[in-house]
């Protein structure tokens, strides 16, 4: 897991990299110009690191509270 997580954080899209507990070993936030960006990334970088058996992705629709600051009034 070690190296796996040094190479990630080497990457320049990657902008936040955690060990975790459960499911999964390794929750990553990545940032990309688009989906087809981030299918390369994914495809031709993350994919190819020894160790990474799969991945999992979600997309962030929205930031509500970020740093523990609401960043906008939700809708009611």
């Amino acid at each position: 897991m070690d190296k796996v997580v040094d190479e990630l954080v080497k990457m320049p899209e990657v902008l936040d990299v955690y060990e975790v507990t459960g499911e999964f070993d390794i929750v990553t936030l990545i940032s990309t110009e688009n989906l087809s960006s981030f299918r390369n990334f994914l495809k031709n970088k993350v994919l190819k690191i020894d160790g990474i058996k799969s991945t999992v992705t979600s997309i962030i629709l929205s930031t509500p509270k970020k740093n523990g600051a609401a960043t906008f009034e939700s809708e009611q």
